[in-house]
């Protein structure tokens, strides 16, 4: 099979992996917030956020640099693995002990540390799948990663809810969580061994650790900034403002957490494309650029207009006791149209050997992040949460621009013209929503609200013909 047959390939599995994923994640997130109610949900969360953030001790960026290495040289798999391996052994144990020791020394009441003994099994298991995933990457293959992804959230779904069902206590959702993390060890390390004919032995060699340090460290911290970044919220609104506060949140955080699929499936095959235009075609790098905006400059701004208008539909749907989070979904909705293009803006700086800034930039945000959750949280709860999520995308956006220009000779004035229209015809469907919510369900509205969105934008002529021909010409390929 020829290079770029096995990355489109790849590109298909991971797509179809995402979509699949995301919708039987938040059809699960549902089911549990309808079943639990916001308290419950908070602690389950919270649970899960608190130990994640300890997760980036246990893999301080091999998972990349694995990748990276034995893509240039699958006959060194083994060495790299071996070596990795014996590296994230003890660090599995330094991060359990801190768990352990952490959790306790706060002061949570026995449910919530039980909860996150439990999660702490999870995540050990979840670092250990990524180190084989991530070889497995190395040999070109994201097949068996879709598969065990989309198989992952199944084990949650029918254990983790069929277990409430029946009676069970919230951990019950947890174990089904450990049950899941135990099937994708499994399942990951079998590929390795039996499809890569790859040996699992832990070798210790002084020299080429200090290598995979030295190598590991950009991504290492990049993968802390953004895990601290993404989680800590979570644990200051348990610890600062209790468990509801936390489940109320959650409910924004997995809307938008949940819509990332359309820029993540999108920035996938124009990653390579903006790696091999900075080599060699300047001039269609600043074309691919400007159109990705516009692209997801139109994805994300019916559903921002969407989410604010119809947002009170939307929190019926996890059943009574949500109404509060009406106010941070509105919020941190609008965050979507800065998390959509940052995608395009990283892949950019990414590919033009600007990673380390892409890092410093990730590192200066979860600053503002900590300041912004500190002051906020303690007086608006979970709202402060939500400003925070919207004004530090934002500043990602901010910072991110300001290195495209010093990349390409990009033109904000285009992109402009695009949102104007765009934000035109999402402005109008949010008025015939608005009217329509009165009357219709929530679905009839959807539909009826996109049919006139697309169609404004095609009289507005924010998009061409050849526009779309492009993207159904991308998608077949």
């Amino acid at each position: 099979m020829s290079k770029v047959a096995n990355i489109a390939k790849n590109t298909s599995y991971l797509t179809l992996a995402l979509i699949l994923q995301k919708a039987i994640s938040f059809t699960y997130f549902t089911l549990l917030a309808r079943y639990i109610g916001p308290a419950s949900l908070g602690q389950y969360y919270f649970a899960i956020s608190f130990t994640t953030v300890f997760a980036i001790l246990i893999d301080l960026g091999f998972a990349n640099v694995l990748t990276r290495e034995i893509a240039k040289r699958q006959d060194e798999a083994q060495r790299w693995l071996g070596n990795i391996l014996a590296l994230k052994i003890p660090l599995s144990i330094l991060a359990l002990t801190l768990v352990i020791i952490l959790i306790n020394w706060l002061g949570y009441d026995i449910a919530v540390k039980q909860l996150v003994y439990i999660s702490a099994i999870s995540m050990v298991l979840d670092s250990f799948t990524s180190t084989f995933f991530a070889t497995i990457r190395g040999f070109h293959n994201l097949k068996y990663e879709s598969i065990s992804s989309v198989v992952f959230q199944i084990i949650v779904l029918t254990i983790g809810y069929g277990a409430l069902l029946l009676g069970g206590e919230l951990i019950f959702a947890m174990i089904a969580l450990a049950i899941a993390s135990t099937f994708n060890f499994a399942y990951s390390l079998a590929i390795v061994i039996f499809k890569l004919r790859i040996k699992i032995k832990l070798l210790y060699e002084k020299l080429f650790i200090k290598e995979i340090l030295i190598i590991s460290w950009p991504f290492a911290l990049y993968a802390i900034f953004q895990r601290l970044y993404t989680y800590l919220d979570s644990v200051f609104l348990s610890f600062l403002a209790g468990d509801v506060q936390v489940g109320l949140y959650q409910i924004a955080f997995k809307v938008i957490f949940a819509l990332q699929f359309l820029p993540m499936a999108f920035v996938a095959s124009l990653y390579p494309a903006m790696s091999a235009y900075w080599q060699g075609n300047r001039e269609q790098l600043l074309i691919s650029f400007e159109r990705a905006l516009n692209y997801l400059t139109i994805i994300s701004l019916p559903i921002i207009v969407g989410g604010v208008v119809l947002g009170n539909k939307i929190i019926l749907l996890f059943k009574d006791g949500f109404q509060e989070a009406l106010w941070p979904l509105r919020i941190s909705i609008i965050a979507l149209f800065f998390i959509f293009i940052n995608f395009p803006i990283g892949s950019l700086l990414n590919a033009c050997d600007r990673q380390k800034r892409n890092t410093w930039n990730m590192g200066i945000v979860m600053i503002a992040s900590l300041i912004l959750n500190l002051i906020l949280i303690p007086r608006f709860q979970a709202i402060g949460a939500s400003i925070t999520v919207l004004a530090t995308n934002a500043l990602m956006t901010f910072l991110g621009i300001i290195w495209v220009k010093k990349i390409i000779p990009y033109r904000l004035r285009k992109n402009m013209a695009v949102f104007l229209k765009a934000l035109l015809a999402a402005s109008v469907m949010g008025l015939a929503a608005f009217w329509g919510g009165q009357y219709l369900n929530i679905f009839i509205i959807t539909i009826l609200g996109g049919i006139i969105y697309f169609v404004l934008l095609f009289l507005f002529k924010a998009f061409k013909k050849a526009d779309l021909a492009s993207i159904i010409k991308s998608f077949k390929r």
